[in-house]
């Protein structure tokens, strides 16, 4: 996680390049872990600036984690049995400037 802004509306901002790798759509809901103090709440994504590494929670969730965090965010979807049996979910493992180092 890379900053908190409690004065904005709400929303966790996600660089719209990491956004798009895993295929978080803007206004997304999703489902965060904060794994430095277990805390775990809903919000929606807002994108960031392409390529800017940025992951930040905003209003209320701002006050759930501090800059360095590490977050897991998960987004679900419902999918019919054919679309289950098939589906492969996105997954990218960030380091600590939130670049890329596994995808699969």
């Amino acid at each position: 996680m890379t900053g908190a802004d409690a004065n904005y509306e709400g929303s966790v901002t996600v660089s719209a390049d990491l956004a798009e790798l895993v295929g978080l759509e803007e206004y997304e809901r999703i489902l965060v872990g904060n794994l430095a103090n277990g805390e775990r709440f809903e919000s929606y994504v807002v994108y960031g600036v392409r390529n800017a590494g940025a992951i930040q929670l905003n209003g209320a969730t701002a006050h759930l984690g501090k800059p360095g965090d590490r977050l897991t965010i998960v987004s679900f979807g419902l999918y019919d049995a054919e679309e289950a049996a098939i589906h492969q979910p996105k997954v990218i493992f960030l380091d600590e400037k939130n670049v890329v180092t596994k995808q699969h």
